[in-house]
């Protein structure tokens, strides 16, 4: 039998993953001087109501020491689903975790070079696979595969966030939140870091520019997630607008975790597709 281990990334709760068989270390994040585990020690709505309250958070990996303790249990293959490298030192951290093993050849450590739906959705294949009794190689190789099928868009709302977090300059930040311009950010594809893909008048004309990089690539073969920080109603307006343009498509919406807030602040918006099948 071969276990799973993610990070919060995947957007499931450890519970939740205690409850489909695989182990989530939740990323952590700190606001008003105090660091919490998401999931755990805070929900979504306790830490919007701190950045209200005019509070600046940031976020860090899963703790090195707890991954490292889950690893030296592993007494059988061990495939780690590691949020994607450059955008957060959770790879890394596992990586260092491994190699404090001494024994550690069974301990494969993956970075997804993604986050969010399209992570969840690589833990649900390795779930499936690991259900059906294939073989570590197999997974291991179809999760490389599927990750190279990866898209990510950003549509933020609170420019300082990208302004904080190096995405936009002070200046670009600053016009675009005077002029109402909304950007459009997209994940380069080695994941190491979000380039912008685009600058559009408002939200409306971003989610077109999406949508005509899509049409080339979407069939019923890719699921598309959805995922936001309080911020359903535009979620639901982009999904009517990918179902009207690829009904054949699977598609998914989600809340965003606290870490995910920290980067692209409230109200921000990620679009996402993975090869599924």
């Amino acid at each position: 039998m071969v276990k799973l281990i993610s990070d919060s990334s995947c957007l499931y709760t450890p519970n939740q993953a205690k409850e489909l068989g695989f182990i989530v270390n939740p990323l952590t994040v700190t606001i008003n001087n105090k660091q919490y585990n998401e999931f755990e020690d805070i929900s979504t709505e306790e830490f919007l109501n701190l950045i209200n309250d005019g509070y600046i958070p940031t976020s860090s990996q899963p703790s090195l020491g707890r991954l490292t303790e889950e690893l030296e249990n592993c007494d059988e293959d061990c495939v780690v689903l590691s949020m994607a490298d450059g955008l957060s030192g959770t790879y890394q951290t596992a990586l260092l975790a491994k190699n404090s093993i001494e024994k550690n050849e069974k301990i494969h450590v993956i970075n997804t070079k993604t986050l969010c739906g399209p992570h969840r959705h690589l833990v649900e294949i390795a779930l499936n696979m690991i259900k059906n009794n294939e073989t570590i190689e197999n997974i291991i190789k179809t999760i490389n595969e599927k990750i190279e099928t990866v898209e990510s868009f950003l549509l933020p709302q609170d420019f300082d966030y990208l302004k904080r977090g190096g995405r936009l300059t002070p200046i670009a930040a600053t016009l675009a939140g005077l002029l109402k311009i909304q950007p459009i950010i997209k994940q380069t594809k080695d994941g190491k870091k979000l380039d912008k893909f685009g600058m559009s008048r408002n939200f409306k004309i971003a989610i077109n520019k999406i949508i005509e990089f899509y049409k080339p690539i979407l069939n019923k073969n890719y699921k598309v997630y959805i995922s936001h920080a309080f911020n359903i109603e535009e979620a639901l307006y982009i999904k009517d607008k990918f179902l009207k343009e690829f009904p054949e498509v699977t598609l998914e919406i989600l809340e965003l975790s606290c870490a995910f807030i920290t980067q692209g602040g409230p109200k921000c918006i990620a679009i996402q597709s993975i090869k599924a099948y």
